[in-house]
């Protein structure tokens, strides 16, 4: 290989210890996962709901704090390090995406890069992961998905050294370079042969769990952008204390404190919980150019931002309640919201 999923600002610090923090904050949970090239293991992860945090790194070596120079010499292997939300998306739903970037029947590398830094690997970090690991890779080769044997091996968990920062989320800082990169390596037209249209997809791998585990309304105004009836939801008229968080992370979004009676039949908030909460973008929808509003980390559709809210700000966060769940002010410790409380002092 070449050399080479949100939350931002002062409130991010706050946001993460919501919501579990690359450290691994309250009720998240870490996996490991070898596949070759780090660069190109991080997008399937990150377009997750419930994905914390991705990183590159080196694994399952001998030697202490490693470098791209040097981490061959010391028997370590690329791998990213995830941190999730269990409730959210499951581990067996992170071994489903794992296998869908790589080839498991290769003994020496990934695709172009040969080697023993860049052969596959799941390093479990609790006895259940391994269980779940040892199975998914039985039931893979059960399937007969592919004409040799499953080498890939399930390997205890050893000390993680993130890579160089250059190295962080680069299909993103350079997408030219990555996608030459990707495209001459040969993992894409594998992964295409092996698993069709959906192979380097996760976010279709994960849609069947969100249908479950979402209403038909849910799923379809947080992904399929629908909109729920006016005065005929849930929220619209709740003016108990507390916060709003996304149905299908859980990440917070609004306060209580904030939501006024807009006339509208739909919850409206004065501003969100804080600017890095939610993300805006042009809608062409509908013959009219409107800005939809979506959460940061799960990206899921909430509804639209509208000038006509009250002053000071003057704006108007028009939300579905289906896109939403409330936390009400006494169960803010319970869900790892305490943090919050400082808000309805």
């Amino acid at each position: 290989m070449v050399a080479g999923i949100v939350w931002l600002g002062v409130f991010a610090g706050l946001l993460f210890s919501v919501a579990g923090s690359a450290a691994g904050g309250v009720g998240s949970e870490t996996a490991t996962f070898a596949g070759g090239c780090f660069w190109c293991m991080e997008k399937p992860f990150e377009a997750l709901p419930g994905v914390i945090s991705v990183t590159s790194g080196y694994t399952g070596g001998v030697t202490t704090s490693p470098t791209y120079e040097n981490y061959t010499a010391g028997g370590h292997l690329e791998a990213v390090q995830i941190v999730f939300d269990p409730a959210v998306v499951t581990y067996q739903q992170l071994l489903a995406v794992f296998w869908r970037q790589i080839d498991p029947t290769d003994p020496d590398g990934q695709f172009v890069d040969r080697g023993p830094a860049y052969v596959s690997a799941i390093f479990y970090h609790t006895e259940a992961q391994r269980e779940a690991a040892e199975l998914s890779r039985e039931e893979l080769a059960k399937s007969r998905r592919f004409a040799k044997p499953i080498v890939t091996p399930v390997r205890a968990a050893t000390p993680f050294y993130p890579a160089e920062e250059y190295h962080q989320d680069y299909y993103k800082k350079n997408p030219l370079r990555y996608r030459y990169y990707r495209n001459g390596s040969g993992r894409d037209q594998f992964l295409e042969k092996v698993w069709g249209s959906t192979a380097n997809d996760s976010s279709k791998t994960a849609s069947a769990d969100l249908r479950k585990r979402l209403t038909p309304l849910q799923y379809q105004v947080t992904q399929e952008e629908g909109t729920e009836p006016s005065f005929k939801n849930e929220y619209w008229d709740n003016k108990a204390a507390g916060v709003y968080v996304d149905i299908v992370s859980g990440e917070p979004l609004f306060l209580s404190t904030d939501k006024y009676d807009s006339g509208t039949g739909w919850p409206s908030f004065a501003k969100p919980i804080s600017p890095e909460a939610v993300v805006e973008r042009v809608d062409r929808r509908l013959f009219s150019v409107r800005t939809e509003v979506r959460s940061a980390k799960a990206n899921s559709h909430l509804g639209h931002v509208f000038d006509d809210g009250p002053k000071p700000g003057g704006k108007r966060y028009c939300m579905n309640s289906a896109a939403l769940r409330f936390v009400p002010l006494d169960r803010l410790e319970e869900e790892g919201l305490g943090a919050l409380r400082k808000y309805f002092k």
